[in-house]
């Protein structure tokens, strides 16, 4: 787990340049520090090293291959690499990194091979100097960021965003469409940031730069994808096993199989554990391969409506892990808000990035690498809202087609009746759901924060996102995929790889191995909803390991209890963000919405918590920053 940069063209000072960009995400990686500059200059790769496998200098980089023609820069891990060195032939190694095995791997089978090959979490810059040409590549799922920029001097790229904004020649303009996208969201879909001319590369592609086009200034190529979760879902075969029971040992074959390659490390590593399903099936499929008790760790919250650690206490206890816990409350939050941005480079707003970051800070502690249980909802619906959507879904339905327009034009004049915003938003939502063209469409509303965000922020329009696409045969199973290809990598995977590597912690996801997500969407979809009840599968398989008792509960979620908080302790920071006089300087958004919002919160009659964090978290982005509207 590391971090790396990248500056190629007519950037002055490029050695000094990339030391500063290395000290502004030290925490990346902060064992060691590399920077390679080609012979004449026009190219320069830097590395920071959180050492993980091959402790030793054979590991560091920018590594060169063996005859010096190509360069690497590589953030992640790579599970199979030591399958991946026995079909490379005559190979002499240097050390065992599994940077070496890519690197060896890209020079004998060339990048779209490998990357069909490779099993792992990844971003990584590829150099070849007698072609001239650069490939940016990342992982299937998106763990790993990596941006990249245009500018007038060239290209610039990193895995994170505050190591290029301080650089001369980077655009800090604001992209006005994709802050209506953020607050719709809480997030920025890939491909889009902040910025203008700079882009996520989106997850299961690469992207090659000719010679040409990096100093000639010839227009960009597409990236280009090596893998999709989309054509894997679409192709579901609908696998029927002989029994249940050979369901279950298929899955936990396939699922424990993963866990052993992620728990590859020559450092410490242990497991985050909530006590609900997806954590607890990774501890207990760890703890059956460890000789020694595993590490786990838990938040809790000193609001009993919120906390479940005490679930995850009794779950350690079951499976004898070497557990370790904290409770946050609300002066730990006041405590955590001004790093925020430092922690998350361009505006995030999920309010759980609080308790994640203590957990972070916490496991960092003891360990270096540690497995969580995300993705499972998305693979197996799981998320509480699913319920609610199939069941609007079914009311829907009971309109007659012809009605629902009629019946939508309603809603909008009902809409117009109130003062209250919750009432109006409810009544243009149902209004959207019965316009909706299809289940795509139908969902939008229901994971939209701001269900018109461009009202906020006038004279603008909103960017296309991926709920434009992506239909499945089912409500269901859209939703799924919907949300494993934006609100996974956008969302989840970015409040996890931020908050950890803040702490220089490295996080493993073994149910996005590719190979688990494949079996997954292969087999019947009873095997993940039976009778109402999600997680059918992963269920069954941790009942093999935890009794029901222990675990069978209504799910939470990792939420916090953001309204009370922002009417309390953080009102007054709250307030002094997004107070009218600064509103209306700033001249961005709309303060008469914004200032509406914001007392229907503080009367206790609406929550509107979660609108008023990313907004939150958008204006304190910006004064982190000092960036100018």
């Amino acid at each position: 787990m590391c971090g790396i940069i990248g500056l190629i063209g007519s950037f002055e000072h490029k050695q000094q340049v990339l030391e500063q960009a290395c000290r502004r995400i030290k925490e990346r990686g902060p064992d060691s520090e590399g920077i390679w500059l080609s012979s004449q200059q026009q190219i320069g790769l830097a590395h920071v090293r959180l050492a993980i496998q091959d402790l030793s200098h054979q590991g560091h980089q920018p590594m060169h291959s063996e005859n010096q023609r190509y360069v690497l820069v590589f953030n992640g891990e790579i599970y199979n690499h030591l399958s991946l060195r026995e079909q490379i032939n005559d190979k002499q190694w240097r050390g065992h990194s599994d940077t070496e095995t890519l690197l060896a791997c890209f020079e004998q089978w060339g990048v779209e091979e490998t990357l069909k090959q490779v099993v792992g979490m990844f971003a990584f810059a590829f150099w070849d100097k007698e072609e001239e040409t650069l490939v940016l590549g990342r992982d299937r799922f998106g763990e790993k960021p990596l941006y990249y920029a245009r500018s007038a001097k060239g290209l610039l790229f990193a895995s994170d965003l505050k190591a290029l904004m301080p650089i001369d020649g980077f655009s800090r303009t604001l992209n006005k469409k994709a802050v209506t996208l953020f607050l719709r969201h809480n997030y920025i879909p890939a491909p889009y940031t902040i910025f203008e001319q700079t882009y996520k590369l989106p997850p299961a592609s690469y992207l090659v730069f000719t010679k040409d086009q990096l100093f000639h200034q010839y227009e960009w190529s597409m990236p280009k994808e090596y893998w999709s979760a989309y054509e894997v879902a679409k192709r579901s075969s609908d696998r029927l096993f002989t029994s249940d029971e050979a369901a279950i040992d298929a899955f936990d074959e396939v699922l424990s199989s993963a866990i052993k390659d992620q728990m590859l490390a020559d450092v410490k590593l242990g497991a985050f554990l909530s006590g609900g399903t997806d954590s607890s099936l990774i501890a207990a499929l760890m703890q059956k391969q460890s000789d020694v008790p595993v590490k786990t760790f838990s938040i809790g919250f000193k609001e009993e409506q919120y906390n479940e650690a005490d679930y995850a206490k009794v779950v350690a206890q079951h499976l004898q892990t070497d557990h370790t816990e904290l409770y946050m409350g609300a002066e730990d939050s006041l405590a955590l808000v001004e790093y925020l941005p430092s922690v998350y480079s361009e505006p995030f707003a999920d309010s759980s990035q609080l308790p994640v970051l203590m957990m972070m800070q916490m496991t960092a502690k003891q360990v270096k690498v540690a497995l969580s249980g995300d993705a499972g909802d998305e693979l197996f619906g799981g998320y509480n809202r699913y319920h609610r959507v199939l069941k609007w879904w079914d009311y829907r339905h009971k309109v007659p087609k012809i009605l629902r327009p009629l019946l939508a034009d309603i809603c909008v004049g009902m809409s117009k009746q109130f003062t209250s915003l919750e009432r109006q938003i409810k009544w243009q939502q149902l209004a959207m759901v019965l316009k909706a063209k299809n289940s795509v469409a139908f969902y939008k509303p229901f994971v939209s924060y701001w269900k018109k965000p461009a009202q906020l922020v006038p004279g603008t329009q909103e960017l296309p996102d991926p709920f434009t696409h992506h239909h499945l045969r089912s409500v269901l199973e859209t939703m799924m995929i919907t949300d494993t290809l934006s609100y996974l990598p956008d969302d989840i995977l970015v409040k996890v790889d931020r908050a950890a590597m803040y702490y220089s912690l490295e996080t493993r996801v073994p149910l996005l191995d590719h190979r688990v997500f494949e079996f997954v969407w292969d087999i019947h979809p009873s095997y993940k909803y039976r009778e109402g009840t999600s997680k059918w599968l992963m269920k069954s398989l941790l009942y093999r390991y935890v009794p029901p008792a222990l675990l069978d509960r209504p799910k939470k979620g990792f939420s916090v209890p953001l309204g009370q908080w922002l009417r309390a302790p953080l009102k007054a920071w709250a307030a002094d963000l997004l107070s009218s006089q600064r509103i209306k300087q700033q001249g961005l958004l709309n303060d008469k919405l914004i200032q509406q919002v914001w007392q229907e919160h503080q009367s206790g009659k609406s929550d509107w918590s979660a609108q008023l964090w990313g907004l939150l978290m958008l204006q304190a982005w910006l004064d982190a920053y000092d960036i100018s509207v």
